[in-house]
């Protein structure tokens, strides 16, 4: 954990303390903090560049502005339609993007998110976010959970989610540079998603009317019960696993 200005020094040692990090440490990466917020950086020759969590610039910014709104295949997976905005779980988060498109369009989140790392990212994103005028009211929408998805879905207190949207690690073979740069970090963090399928069993059995499975286009479903439909894109696909209908409010 390294602080990138001395303005700084007291939220580095807490995230430190908070993650059981060192303060300096020889490593392969490095958590950092400074005036952009927290970032996970690659060391060494031909490291890749710092990634952050930023729903307020970058691509990020540019798909809540000209995404598509609810045209896009993601709306559509989840069922997003008039009258309708899904109670959903992101239970595989990563940096928060899936999620925050349906945030921006509506829908109320919670997110899961099992590796630390990855999770404390998020949380900073999530917290510069609240503070910005028009972006504020949309992460307000999105509620972060730390731990394991499939403990958190089978000991679930409460109203179950209408939706539940899974997207396990994968071996991409995405040839941009982002999606190269993230795995380089993440793959050493988080690893295969082994676990899948007992994933998909556990949000099937609590979610009230449907799950949502993102893959790699090609990439085979996840093992267990077969999805019910298909929608596919360029490069990847939603398998979707019906229940029950969404229906809009009054509608039954």
């Amino acid at each position: 954990m390294e602080s990138l200005d001395p303005a700084f020094d007291l939220a580095a040692s807490k995230w430190a303390e908070r993650l059981g990090l060192p303060l300096e440490a020889e490593a392969e990466f490095a958590l950092q903090i400074g005036r952009e917020g927290l970032q996970l950086v690659e060391l060494g020759q031909n490291a890749a560049g710092p990634i952050r969590v930023d729903f307020l610039t970058g691509a990020v910014a540019h798909r809540r502005l000209y995404g598509g709104g609810n045209g896009q295949m993601i709306a559509k997976a989840v069922g997003i339609q008039p009258g309708v905005r899904p109670v959903a779980v992101d239970a595989t988060a990563g940096l928060g993007r899936d999620a925050f498109v349906l945030a921006r369009l509506g829908c109320e989140l919670t997110l899961i998110e099992r590796q630390p790392l990855i999770s404390a990212l998020l949380e900073d994103g999530l917290q510069r976010a609240l503070a910005d005028s028009e972006v504020g009211p949309i992460v307000a929408r999105m509620r972060l959970i730390v731990g394991d998805a499939i403990d958190i879905l089978s000991a679930w207190d409460g109203e179950p989610p209408q939706v539940i949207y899974l997207d396990p690690m994968f071996p991409h073979r995405d040839k941009t540079s982002l999606v190269k740069k993230e795995m380089r970090l993440f793959r050493p963090l988080a690893g295969d998603d082994d676990d899948a399928p007992a994933l998909l069993e556990a949000a099937l059995a609590l979610a009230s009317h449907r799950v949502v499975v993102k893959r790699p286009r090609k990439a085979p479903a996840i093992a267990g019960k077969p999805p019910g439909y298909v929608l596919e894109g360029k490069s990847s696909r939603f398998d979707i696993y019906p229940k029950k209908s969404l229906k809009a409010k009054g509608g039954g």
